[in-house]
């Protein structure tokens, strides 16, 4: 987390100091909860209470109950992991509130968050997260725990059941340590209760992200009692969705600025842009929030969230890893500068439009180039200072999502992947952690031995890296193509840098 820091004109954000920073805010936009927040039912349990999260689902959330006066759906934030601890300790330093700083190029504004009315640190109590989520308030347990928290094998598509933190939980029920042997124990005492389940509302990055959730769990079940994994698949729901919200880590700068130009000190605010999206498939097991009142697009069936949810995936979240592996590489620090690059730019917009834009669906009252459009003017803003290690995060769980898929289907058409497997490049040279002028650099992936091992053991030659069966499949393996071009790719990039090399990708 970041450090925090003071200013004399600042007020530490509580609940008792709010009428202070109301008064206090120097004629800048900041935005209070003006409902009430003594005797809030919490609707919603949150598994991983992170920036993306207080971004995202929680400004939904605190809309609802600022416009449209909602009291049982407030959230209660739960963190699994030993690193939780941190922001347990600054939300009850701050009664649970937090701020949003919103940036553009034209201004920033700030927005106090009040729907979070507690947080259950696992590791201290796993029996009171057990019985929040089998409590008949909660209706949804939402999830932002990264690809890595599901245990999912992307070439087998099962769940993991040897890992030993699965193991772990399958023979220890009442002191589990994943998210799946929670929301098992949960759901089991609900069951024994004759409650109905909890819907399980994963606001993850990933496609068919309720799906393979339900998948995972109901597998999990399924090696503990059959007989719950029957009711979970029957009467359980698991919606898909798809999330958008750019979100960097918060710096001490932030905090720093957020007290000067806002007067409120606040350990850990959020910073974001003003532009979010999420798509969620109408399919609750035990009643929802009028998300669509506050601009939610709720659909009807999983097949409209997919085609939301590939183009963000093939465009967005495919133009990040071509910014952010190579990127690094090159030695910039943020996002944005890679867009102020005019040859980068250049080769960014022509990999989404000629090699991803023909693959992707067409969507009623969506335009594809006005999309693209926007996703180059979200990069574009300076004042995100979206930094490149955090776009880089967990890439073994984003790359086989974010651009093997738009290569394999263009393997299967004929059509074009030099840029899509320049990037693949680029990630498979990024895993060593030495960019093109020789600094070493942090990998954060939880596959990160396996990788540098292959990668060393390939120098410039991808066989060693596809070889790993849980993130490639054997259509990309076996193509003589594709080889052939990462091949290449990744001997330019080794001897002559990602600039130099990028040049021949650009048209």
């Amino acid at each position: 987390m970041p450090h925090s820091t003071t200013s004399s004109a600042a007020y530490k954000l509580t609940t008792q100091n709010l009428p202070q920073i109301s008064a206090n805010k120097g004629g800048q936009q900041v935005r209070l909860p003006t409902y009430n927040r003594d005797g809030l039912k919490e609707g919603i349990v949150h598994v991983g209470v992170g920036g993306f999260h207080r971004a995202h689902l929680a400004v939904y959330v605190d809309a609802l109950m600022e416009k449209h006066g909602l009291r049982d759906w407030a959230i209660c934030g739960v963190g699994l992991q030993p690193f939780d601890a941190t922001m347990r300790d600054v939300l009850k330093s701050q009664d649970h509130l937090y701020t949003v700083i919103e940036r553009a190029a034209t201004g920033s504004s700030a927005n106090v968050i009040g729907c979070i009315n507690s947080f259950l640190f696992a590791p201290d109590d796993r029996e009171a997260v057990i019985a929040k989520m089998a409590h008949p308030d909660t209706h949804i347990v939402s999830l932002t725990i990264t690809e890595s928290g599901y245990y999912y094998n992307e070439n087998t598509h099962e769940l993991e059941a040897e890992h030993p933190d699965i193991v772990h939980d399958l023979a220890n029920e009442n002191s589990p340590r994943t998210t799946f042997g929670f929301l098992y124990a949960a759901l089991a005492r609900r069951h024994q209760q004759g409650l109905k389940p909890f819907t399980v509302l994963s606001c993850d990055n990933m496609q068919k992200n309720g799906s393979i959730t339900r998948h995972m769990l109901v597998s999990f079940a399924r090696l503990r009692n059959p007989e719950i994994a029957e009711w979970i698949s029957t009467q359980g729901a698991f919606p898909n969705s798809m999330v958008d919200r750019i979100t960097p880590r918060t710096a001490d700068t932030d905090i720093a600025n957020l007290a000067e130009t806002f007067g409120i000190e606040d350990a850990w605010p959020v910073v974001t842009e003003p532009f979010m999206q999420w798509v969620v498939e109408d399919k609750f097991a035990d009643g929802r929030p009028p998300f669509d009142k506050v601009g939610v697009q709720v659909v009807k069936n999983v097949h409209d969230v997919e085609q939301f949810e590939m183009h963000k995936l093939r465009l967005l979240n495919a133009s990040h890893s071509a910014m952010g592996y190579p990127g690094q590489l090159a030695g910039f620090t943020y996002i944005h500068e890679v867009t102020e690059n005019p040859l980068y730019r250049k080769f960014v917009w022509q990999m989404m439009q000629n090699e991803v834009k023909p693959l992707l669906p067409d969507i009623p009252g969506v335009d594809i180039d006005q999309y693209c459009n926007t996703l180059m003017e979200r990069f574009s803003n300076p004042t995100i200072m979206d930094q490149i290690p955090r776009v880089c995060l967990n890439a073994s769980g984003k790359i086989p999502q974010f651009i093997m898929p738009s290569i394999a289907e263009q393997i299967r058409c004929g059509g074009p992947l030099r840029r899509l497997t320049f990037v693949a490049a680029g990630w498979f040279r990024y895993v060593n952690g030495v960019d093109d002028n020789g600094k070493s650099f942090e990998i954060d992936d939880p596959m990160r031995e396996e990788l540098q091992a292959k990668a060393r053991a390939g120098g410039t030659t991808p066989q060693e890296l596809l070889s790993i069966k849980s993130l490639f499949g054997d259509d990309l393996r076996n193509d003589e193509r594709f080889i052939k071009e990462m091949t290449t790719a990744m001997e330019d990039i080794a001897r002559d840098g990602v600039m130099k090399t990028l040049e021949k990708y650009v048209e």
